[in-house]
């Protein structure tokens, strides 16, 4: 009674307050992560997923996916998206957070209405992009046909250069606002009287935008950029419910094509292979992340 006493004092309390939470990631998490990987190293089909012997393998489905020509695309579509969406969402991100860090009228009802993109769900936003870039009753292909530039409807979505550049497009309208939101907030953080002396010596907004906002912003460009990388390496659910990897594998991502092994070609093995290639490239990033924040609190 009195080792429980002396567990329950003042400095043990928030343990009690962190074990539901440990649970329940050590449950959900944890567990679908070691089982993902003993998965990845045995043989399992559909045969032997319920029940039977699961033959141990080694790094055979490794080898086989680094072998494969799809996933060696999969690894280049996911890069070139992540790029692509992070860069121009960045820019834009950044420039919109400038713009409306001003004071003017109904600058911060504005702001909060940018926000909408990142509030609807992911799956609700790829069905009104679907619909956008469709073929016969997309909204874009009737715009650009009353404007007289082009003849023909554009398939978009089934045409395999298109498609990439639809579902980037997509992924950007939703990244805008969380990049402008993040960099709004640590231009909040810069102090007022740096530009005042700034200005008092002469300097102008270009100096005073290289000099002072870019320096002090740093950490939080940081901050936006990995996670950003981190939230668009992995994404599914936009590029499943838009093109499901198509048309011809050309927007194929790790996780749609570990999706697709798994569950529509029923190679468990093989798909928990490829999603653990995943885990373990954003683990790096993780970690990075995570080595540059403690410095910079450092």
């Amino acid at each position: 009674m009195v080792r429980i006493k002396k567990f329950f004092r003042y400095d043990n309390i928030g343990l009690v307050f962190v074990l539901p939470a440990f649970i329940y990631m050590l449950v959900f998490v944890g567990y679908p992560i070691l089982n993902n990987i003993v998965l990845s190293f045995q043989d399992v089909t559909v045969k032997n997923l319920a029940g039977g012997v699961k033959e141990f393998v080694g790094l055979k489905n490794y080898i086989e996916i680094f072998h494969d020509d799809v996933f060696i695309h999969a690894i280049y579509n996911t890069l070139i998206f992540t790029v692509s969406c992070l860069v121009v969402q960045f820019i834009i991100g950044f420039a919109l957070a400038v713009f409306f860090n001003q004071n003017f009228g109904f600058s911060k009802v504005i702001r909060g209405l940018l926000m909408m993109p990142w509030m609807i769900p992911i799956t609700v936003t790829a069905l009104i992009f679907k619909f956008i870039f469709g073929t016969d009753v997309g909204i874009l292909n009737f715009a650009l046909q009353s404007l007289g530039l082009i003849q023909e409807n554009v398939e978009w979505l089934t045409t395999p250069g298109t498609a990439m550049l639809a579902v980037v497009f997509a992924n950007i309208w939703i990244g805008i606002p969380f990049n402008m939101i993040l960099i709004a907030t640590g231009l909040t953080t810069i102090p007022q009287e740096l530009y005042e002396s700034a200005s008092i010596d002469g300097a102008g907004k270009i100096q005073k935008f290289i000099r002072i906002t870019v320096p002090l912003l740093r950490p939080t460009i940081e901050s936006v950029l990995i996670l950003g990388f981190i939230y668009t390496f992995k994404v599914f659910d936009l590029v499943y419910v838009m093109t499901s990897g198509g048309p011809v594998n050309s927007t194929h991502m790790l996780s749609t094509y570990s999706y697709k092994l798994s569950f529509e070609m029923f190679k468990y093995s093989k798909g928990s292979a490829v999603a653990n290639v995943l885990f373990l490239i954003l683990l790096v990033v993780s970690m990075f992340y995570l080595k540059t924040t403690t410095k910079e609190e450092a």
